[in-house]
């Protein structure tokens, strides 16, 4: 169950004297919990209708802690669920007319959450449009197009992208920051796909099997060992960096 969030972006003295506070005031607030939000983005979310900000007669912008809270909400359910903006939008309306609301729950068959360090769970609940995963991460268009260009991820068959790739995305922009740009990503793109073809070969005769509890049983081999890959790796690259600074 879920309700308006009183932690995070949304906890703090800004504000709460019910004074009204300036795009790049809620900006400075969000990013102690979301590093990647901009200006843009804010302006994004206000465009689907997500926020209200008030406006002087000179047109600038300006937030109420209630605004500041709402943002928060919205770019928490974003990354942490994946949710497509008309779902949240359905959340907030709801909490506005005080009915508690609920986070979807797993798909039938579907693996919770992963701790830190193991592979997402396969298949995604939700999938966005372009513009979506471009709120979602805080992007402009022409980064993704980067993105895309040197073959990290990309659409699905319907143009839209599935949750595993938001998480990429988000990933990427992170790693952005640190100047870890997209052509240095390629080879880590590489190797994730080896490790899926090793996947493949390992579960494909299970694929094959007429039985369906056999192909119940690859689908939960292949995120086992894809699992165990990824925390390899993760050990592999501590590991590796140990030694260098020993």
């Amino acid at each position: 169950m879920l309700r308006t969030p009183s932690g995070g972006a949304g906890n703090g003295t800004a504000a709460a004297d019910g004074s009204l506070l300036s795009i790049g005031a809620v900006l400075n607030l969000l990013r102690d919990e979301f590093p990647e939000v901009t200006v843009s983005k804010i302006r994004f979310l206000e465009t689907e209708g997500l926020v209200e900000p008030r406006r002087t007669p000179s047109g600038y912008r300006k937030f109420s802690q209630k605004d500041l809270e709402r943002l928060g909400y919205v770019l928490r359910m974003q990354r942490d669920h994946y949710m497509p903006l008309k779902v949240i939008r359905e959340h907030l309306d709801a909490l506005d007319r005080g009915e508690p609301v609920r986070l979807p729950a797993p798909a039938p068959g579907e693996p919770q959450e992963p701790a830190d360090g193991e592979c997402p769970p396969a298949g995604a609940v939700y999938r966005v449009g372009r513009e979506e995963l471009l709120a979602a991460v805080g992007v402009g268009e022409a980064e993704l197009e980067e993105w895309e260009s040197y073959g990290l991820f990309g659409p699905g068959p319907d143009g839209r992208y599935d949750s595993d790739v938001v998480k990429v995305a988000q990933l990427v922009a992170e790693l952005g920051r640190f100047g870890i740009g997209p052509r240095h990503l390629r080879a880590v793109k590489a190797a994730a796909d080896r490790e899926v073809g090793l996947v493949e070969q390992v579960v494909a005769p299970l694929r094959r099997h007429r039985n369906p509890q056999t192909r119940a049983h690859a689908e939960a081999t292949a995120r086992e060992i894809a699992a165990l890959s990824t925390r390899l790796h993760a050990a592999l690259v501590r590991a590796g960096l140990r030694m260098r600074t020993a």
